[in-house]
This record gives structure tokens, sequence and C-alpha cells, in this order.
């Protein structure tokens, strides 16, 4: 079979398509014919540099594709069969279904710490495996297990998100971005997106920001104060890091909360302790979520009320390209690739 996987860190001309041996099937574990993986920023982060990472790895922690096989143990319970539509939990932990597995000791990301689902094979021990939405494509499908489960978990389990708060949701474009907006929404909140461009303030539109601030013409903080009638922003949601989050302390409100995902532009802030205090305001950091949130956002797309937004659709062959794509911010949506 064939697999993308790097051997060293670097450019992406570091990404290889190596011919790999099918991996066998053990007792509790299936085998799934990948039709569909999507990037994620984590897999520039891979490519480039994380320190302890073993080598050569399969990249990527989101798939969607077709069981070809199951282990023995599988064959007896029942529950997934052969021919069955399904989608990669994009992590694996030592917790039970239904605990905070995000906080367990062993959490291992795919693509990271585990090898990942870009590849034409991949096998998944079963409880790590669900079905796919009846209303998604594999494409949708594969498009947002760890987006849109971080986005989820951050707005529903982490700041609890109540009807008619003001949210601030950086970069609308964005997968996690565009995940975000959609369940913000859900939950009845008034949504304040950024972009960077008047296209990618049209995409936040149609998927129901009520503002949307760009960046590259508009001060966000002043915005935000305008738009909330001098009160500020009740959540902050950044991913962006370094260069918004000068924007993002200015921007929130007496008692508000900033929750943190990522640092696309930077790891390395700056912060005055006073105006924290003073002003009774929090910083939240999350990563990831769990098998609930996913399950949870499995049926709000069955219930049309959340869709996964697919921005490029590329063969595999063309990864470098997809990379680039997403390291030059150019998608809209989710970065996705054909097997």
């Amino acid at each position: 079979m064939k697999a993308i996987r790097i051997h060293k860190h670097g450019e992406p001309d570091v990404l290889q398509i190596d011919e790999i041996t099918v991996p066998k099937v053990r007792k509790n574990e299936v085998l799934i014919k990948i039709k569909a993986a999507a990037l994620n920023h984590l897999d520039l982060w891979v490519r480039k540099g994380i320190p302890g990472l073993s080598l050569p790895l399969i990249l990527g922690s989101d798939g969607a594709g077709i069981i070809e096989a199951v282990g023995s143990d599988v064959a007896k319970n029942g529950n997934i069969q052969i021919g069955d539509e399904v989608f990669l939990v994009p992590f694996r932990s030592n917790a039970p279904h239904g605990s905070a597995e995000e906080l367990s000791d062993k959490y291992e990301i795919l693509g990271e710490h585990l090898d990942g689902a870009q590849a034409e094979y991949v096998t998944a021990p079963v409880d790590f495996v669900m079905p796919k939405p009846q209303s998604l494509t594999l494409e949708e499908a594969a498009a947002f297990p760890l987006a849109y489960m971080t986005a989820y978990h951050m707005l529903t389990k982490k700041v609890q998100l109540k009807e008619g708060q003001n949210v601030l949701i950086w970069g609308a474009s964005s997968g996690i971005g565009s995940a975000a907006i959609q369940i913000a929404k859900i939950y009845g909140a008034i949504v304040i997106s950024t972009s960077s461009s008047t296209q990618k303030s049209e995409f936040a539109y149609r998927l129901g920001a009520d503002h949307v601030i760009n960046y590259n013409r508009e001060n966000v903080s002043q915005r935000v104060w305008e738009i909330t009638q001098s009160q500020g922003a009740d959540v902050i949601f950044d991913h962006v890091g370094e260069q918004s989050w000068t924007h993002s302390l200015r921007s929130l409100k007496k008692g508000g909360k900033i929750i943190v995902c990522g640092s696309t532009t930077g790891p390395i802030v700056r912060l005055d302790l006073r105006h924290l205090y003073i002003k009774h305001q929090q910083i939240i950091g999350s990563t990831m979520g769990n098998r609930q949130d996913l399950s949870e956002l499995s049926n709000l797309m069955d219930q049309g009320k959340i869709k996964p937004v697919v921005g490029e659709c590329l063969p595999f062959t063309d990864i470098q390209k997809a990379h680039q794509i997403l390291e030059q911010n150019q998608q809209m949506g989710k970065v996705v690739i054909n097997f």
C-alpha cells in the first residue's frame, strides 16, 4: 500500500509517498480502506519538527473509509461489519468511553504519537472507530473529527457558551474557525469572527457569523468594542497565538474568558497580570476532546445542524500542494486528500 510519511523534518519536500506493507489486523481491530483524509495544522507542526517523535511516521489525524476486514473478537461482536463506512477517532486513550479522556495519562494523537490516517489502509481498535454520520460524504466525515471535536469541547464543555453571549472567533476560514462559528450559532451566541479578505468574510457570513472583522483593514479590538456597545466579548476563541493575543486581551469584557487551543503564529505572548485579576478574567487551555464529544457531534450532523466544510479536495499524490495551501492560509474550510 501507499502511505504519506516523513523520514526527517523540514519543508513540504520531505513528504514522501512510500510503498509499505498493509498492516495486519489484531483480534480487537478493524482494517479500514481509507478513502479520504483531512489535514490539520498539526500536520505542519509534525512535518517541521516536534521534538521526540519516532520517524518514519505516517501523517494525519483524520480519516474516513470502508471496513475491509475485522479481527476475530470484532467478528464475534457483530456491531461493525465489512463494508461499513466509518471515520477514525483521531486519538487513542487508556481512559474509558464517557470519561474525560483528554485528561488521561496516556492520550496519543494519530499522526503525531502514532502512525496516522494518510495511507491506503489503516488499522484501528474497534472502540476508536465510529459509524460515518449518514448525512455526510466520506470527505466530509474525514474533515470533522479533530477540528470539530476540539471546537465543540472548548465551547460547550470548557466555557459552556450561553445564548446571547458575544464570542470572538479568530480565523473564520480555518478548519477549526469554521467549526467554531457553526457550533457557537447552535447555542445562540452572537458570533464575531475575523478574516483576511472580502472573500473570506463572505465565507464567514455564509457559515452564520453575525459580524466579520477584516484584520488587514480594521483594528480588531476596537471593532469588538463598537459591536458589543463597549461591553467586550464574553468569550474569545483563540487558536492563532502571538499575532492575535494583544487584540484578544483588549477585546475581553470584565469577567470574560479566553480559551486557547493553538498558537499557529507563535506560542510566546505578553500578559499584564493586573488586567487579569482586576477584571476577573480567565484564560483557559484546551486540547482535543473525547469520544462523547464525537458522538454528540455526529448526532448534530445527522440532525442537519452542522455540516463540515471541505474547502479543497486533492489526490493524495498532491500532498505537498495540500501542505502549501494550509501553510499559506489559502484554504476556506478543510483541506482533504483522496486515496
